[in-house]
């Protein structure tokens, strides 16, 4: 009997040990995040932790990527600023709730296949500038909270707990990896501090996590037309932000552990985390790429680490916020200094001089747009719009024609390249109306004829030559070409051969 839902792989080798501590690392990890990323959206804390848990524990269950975490994530808390100050926070549960059932109907579309369309340049860039967020989102933990500089024993004190940090974390796998270095890293850093009785800014001068299970919660919203359009724009985008990450995070994560995850299934997993995410008084979110590679690079492979993660952030939350807020931020901003090193693709600086320009420039501009704006979905929509173009000129150039006269006095046009609306120029000065014979067959056997512009610069050539008595013949087109054509029967006549005519000398003449 075939499976047709294959929930767990139990083929799949578990390494128990580090897929339990792993996880456990990872809920470390999430609380200042998932706390942040609440605050920037003018929410409680506790809707950043507890839509941590949701979204974490869905996705880690139903997600197409093992391994993978999701949480409470930045891009998500930017789209939701401006409807959390004007209409409250009634409004973004209920808007996080239909970004989910928007990404649960992508999902069963079928749309993840869509990343397909997005171009590696664009991964790196868009890579580097995650690398680049996360790195400058750490300098925040030495200023006070009057965002001034830290100064003397403080910034001292800060400073190399946070390099032990690192050099724990760089250093342990070296001689063991036993243990997940940044749990080992975490402990430690822990054990220092309240060992030696060190003043360092904890997890607690942040906020307080101190909370009981997600209550159920539908939001209290006037179901009418008016609301709905209200938080349907923030929805879509929330909607398209989540899953662009999620989806380049698993394909990051794929290149990383060389297995293929399913982009259809974790976007109907991150729909319906969301979904429930809304209902349980969270903000919603999506795959965070930071917590992902903490969880890879220690060892994480299954969907345990994932669940052991959401399950240990409500344990805190309910049982151990006391113990966890004394966890010092300097331990947590080492590790995820480290996350930031290990996310910048270090490769791509070495392909400068071997890459295209325009990919550089793609790279670049990707980059810069999300470090800067730290508009996640803009950054990969304007770096595919480009390679869309830079893709569309090169292909524009290819256009080429071999022109040959049979021994009955028909000149032939061979075309060779697509012919659409970036190629129509360059195709219409092929020809010599004027000096060309009585009869002109133009072949497609080598192209294609993509869209309306093509159509119309046939209309064209064809008016040319009838205007001065010459008769034009399409030759070899393709099925779809033909069905393009007769679509468009209304606006253009042409003489279609259905079967080749014979062609004699045809490699003689040269393109041109």
């Amino acid at each position: 009997m075939k499976k047709y839902f294959n929930l767990f792989d139990l083929s799949q080798k578990v390494d128990y040990k580090t897929e339990i501590l792993s996880g456990l690392t990872v809920a470390m990890a999430l609380i200042p995040e998932a706390v942040a990323f609440a605050l920037i959206a003018g929410l409680s804390p506790l809707t950043g932790l507890y839509a941590a848990f949701m979204m974490g524990l869905i996705t880690s269950i139903f997600g197409g990527r093992p391994g993978m975490i999701s949480g409470a994530t930045g891009a998500v808390a930017v789209v939701l600023v401006v409807l959390a100050q004007t209409h409250g926070v009634e409004y973004i549960f209920a808007t996080v709730v239909l970004a989910g059932l928007l990404q649960v109907s992508a999902g069963l579309l079928r749309l993840g296949k869509l990343m397909r369309l997005v171009p590696h340049p664009v991964i790196f860039g868009f890579v580097n500038g995650l690398a680049i967020i996360i790195f400058m989102s750490q300098l925040d933990q030495f200023k006070d909270t009057s965002g001034n500089w830290l100064a003397g024993m403080q910034m001292y004190t800060l400073l190399g707990l946070v390099l032990l940090t690192m050099l724990i974390i760089w250093g342990l796998p070296k001689l063991s990896k036993a243990i997940p270095a940044s749990l080992v890293a975490i402990l430690t850093i822990f054990g220092i501090v309240v060992g030696f009785g060190i003043d360092t800014k904890t997890v607690g001068d942040i906020a307080s996590i101190s909370g009981g299970f997600p209550p159920f919660h539908i939001p209290a919203i006037p179901f009418t037309i008016e609301s709905f359009m209200t938080i349907l724009p923030y929805a879509a985008i929330m909607a398209g932000v989540g899953l662009i990450e999620s989806l380049l995070t698993l394909n990051i994560i794929d290149e990383i552990t060389e297995t293929r995850g399913q982009g259809n299934r974790e976007a109907v997993a991150q729909g319906a985390a969301n979904i429930l995410s809304g209902l349980f008084s969270g903000m919603g979110g999506c795959a965070m790429i930071g917590q992902s590679l903490i969880n890879v690079s220690s060892g994480a492979r299954a969907r345990l680490s994932g669940i052991v993660a959401s399950v240990m952030l409500l344990v805190f939350i309910m049982f151990g916020a006391g113990l966890i807020e004394q966890l010092p931020m300097a331990a947590l901003t080492g590790l995820m200094i480290m996350v930031s090193i290990g996310t910048f693709e270090w490769a791509s600086l070495k392909t400068f001089n071997k890459m295209p320009k325009s990919d550089i420039f793609v790279m670049v501009l990707v980059t810069l747009v999300t470090a800067v704006l730290h508009n996640l979905a803009l950054a990969v929509v304007v770096g595919v719009i480009i390679a869309a173009l830079v893709f569309a000129w090169d292909n524009a150039k290819r256009i080429r024609a071999r022109k040959r006269i049979d021994e009955n006095g028909i000149k032939h046009y061979e075309i060779y390249g697509p012919l659409f609306f970036g190629s129509v120029t360059v195709f219409n000065e092929k020809f010599d109306v004027l000096n060309d014979p009585k009869e002109v067959i133009i072949d497609f056997e080598e192209s294609r004829v993509v869209d309306m512009s093509a159509i119309e610069a046939l209309n064209k050539i064809t008016e040319r030559y009838h205007k001065v008595g010459k008769k034009v013949h399409l030759q070899n087109l393709s099925w779809d070409c033909q069905k393009l054509l007769k679509n468009a029967e209304e606006i253009i006549e042409v003489n279609v051969i259905e079967k080749p005519a014979p062609k004699i000398n045809k490699r003689e003449p040269e393109l041109v």
